[in-house]
Order: structure tokens, then sequence, then C-alpha cells
């Protein structure tokens, strides 16, 4: 298995800093060369699954988020969470719990004759799935924008402000509006242009321009507009097991409705967490658990979120992930 090491590793969290930093300003905070930033990109691209992607914030998109559990026989678990995987309307497909649950995020039009029509009408018609339920993502409190922390340990404050500084020279600030602003909505332009950044986050602005017939100079100004109003979000993707993760877990929490947004609030600031999200249905509260081994997420279980307010847990350990974020991991 490829070992990172500190360069491997400041790479993947300057590319979370800014995901289009130009290589040239990477290799300069790195204290590397271009050319040597260049090759690590490529062989972290080829060997560790590393993916910088961009995705629609999903108030911008007007589109609604579902955690989907559906339980198939176990000869039947892996063909469905393929068919899953590679549909365009999911972002996050894994097989859990002993290879009989399979766990994906659907995204769904607020309205319309098909807006659910994976949740009414595919999904309950397929062969092999035994029950489904599906939980409405409500709050995103860590995931998405917000990186796992087991990854962004590398950059001294000086390296991190020197890539804000190059992405945000005008001090205009980038992320999602608040919940009471109204958010950007995206055009038919908007939606071209992040479809050809759908699966690779750093295409030239060349690049972009051929793939949406216009000039390079419009796609730098749209995109530029969309990372300022919020509308989008880049993901790094990385194999964990290479981060020294060889035990993941999600967790189904029920926590008393009046304690909610502080055990989440809490929870966000856990580095064993990559996903922290309130949801809909019996459990109302699901997060993502990153450990090193199965004694440290027993650990973790036992001392970390042993609260009077987290009154059940269900573990379920991931066995395969077929999709993270919206590329599909080959096996």
């Amino acid at each position: 298995m490829l070992v990172l090491d500190d360069l491997d590793r400041g790479l993947i969290h300057a590319l979370q800093i800014d995901a289009r930093a130009p290589f040239t300003l990477i290799a300069e905070v790195l204290g590397s060369s271009t050319q040597t930033v260049v090759r690590r990109y490529r062989r972290l691209y080829a060997q560790a699954g590393l993916r910088v992607v961009t995705l629609p914030a999903p108030r911008s998109a007007g589109t609604h988020q579902w955690f989907v559990r559906l339980t198939a026989a176990t000869r039947n678990a892996h063909d469905i969470a393929s068919a899953l995987a590679r549909r365009p309307d999911t972002s996050w497909v894994r097989l859990t719990s002993g290879g009989t649950e399979i766990v994906a995020i659907i995204h769904t039009a607020p309205s319309g004759p098909d807006a659910h029509a994976l949740l009414l009408r595919d999904i309950p018609r397929t062969a092999g799935i035994t029950s489904v339920s599906a939980h409405q993502l409500l709050h995103t409190y860590l995931g998405g924008p917000t990186v796992w922390r087991g990854r962004v340990n590398v950059l001294d404050e000086d390296q991190q402000a020197r890539l804000r500084a190059e992405r945000d020279p005008a001090g205009s600030g980038e992320g999602a509006p608040g919940a009471d602003e109204e958010p950007y909505v995206l055009t038919g332009a908007d939606r071209l242009l992040l479809r050809a950044l759908r699966e690779d986050a750093r295409l030239s602005y060349a690049e972009l321009a051929a793939a949406t017939g216009t000039t390079a100079s419009t796609a730098a100004r749209r995109l530029a507009v969309l990372r300022a109003r919020g509308a989008l979000f880049f993901d790094v993707d990385v194999d964990p097991a290479l981060l020294g993760v060889t035990v993941s877990a999600l967790l189904w929490m029920q926590v008393v409705p009046a304690h909610l947004d502080t055990v989440a609030t809490a929870l966000a600031d856990h580095e064993e967490l990559a996903v922290v999200a309130a949801t809909t249905g019996p459990t109302n509260l699901i997060a993502q658990a990153l450990c090193r081994n199965a004694d440290a997420l027993h650990v973790y279980l036992t001392q970390r979120v042993a609260w009077e307010a987290v009154t059940r847990i269900e573990t379920a350990p991931v066995l395969r992930t077929y999709k993270a974020a919206a590329t599909l991991r080959a096996h």
C-alpha cells in the first residue's frame, strides 16, 4: 500500500483549503518544486483515489437530500449498491452491517411528478430489497464544505493563511449563506459549468470554456461568483486507510430534541468524526466515525459520546464505499 509522507499530506491539506489553488502556489507554500507537487498529485490520483470534485450547494440547486437505508440479501447487495452508485442523483453509497445494508444519499427535487421517483417507485420495485427507510437531511454540522479534521493537521497557520489569502484576495469571504439569507439560485449556465467541474474541480478555465461554450474569462468570472455566493463547494476525497483509518462506522443516534443542536455542535469538533447531520426519523442524528482501529472506536463510543442526552446509538460498520462525494470507487 502507498505510504503518504508529509509532502503528500500537505498537498491534500492545501487542496482542502483551496481546491483550485495553482500548483505553483501549493509548491511555494510547501517548500517544494512545482514539478514535484504535480508528480505527487498524479501519484495520489492514480494510487490513493484522490479526487477533487465540485458539488452544488443543495439550497442553490433547489434539491433535498435523503439518507436512505436499504436492507437486502447478501447476494443482491453488491449489485444494488453498484446500481445506486452509477446514478447521477446519488452522492454517497456505502455497504454496512455485515453486507446486508446499503446507505446512500439521494438528491431529490422538492416538487414535481418525478421529485421522489427513486424513493417511491424505483427502489421499492428493485428485486432483492427487503426493507427501506428514508431520513431527510435537515442540517449539516460537519461534512460537505466542512472537512474531516483527520486530514487537515499538516500545514501551520501561516501556510494556511497564505492559501486563503490567494483564494480570497479581496476578503469578500466564501461560504454558504446563513439560514435567514436567500440562497443564490443556479441558472442554466451555472449548472453547465458545475457539470463540467463535477468530476474534476481543477479543470483549467480554458477547459471550462470549451465544455460550456464560453470564453475562459467568462468561465472564471462565473465560477468566482458561485464561490462568493456559496452556491457550490469542493470536496477532496482520498482513501481514509492511507491516513491511518482502518475502521469506519455510521452512528445512528437518538438525541433528546431539546439537546440536539448542542450535542451535534459538540460532535462536529471531534476529530474522530467526518460527518454530523440532523435528520428526520426514529434516530435524529447521523455521524460517520473514522478510527485507527476497533479499540479506538470502542473508546470513542464509551468515553466521548456517552452523554445522557444521547439515548441510543446504533453502530453500523462500513464495509465498502461504492461512491464518495460524486465519484465512483473502483473495486
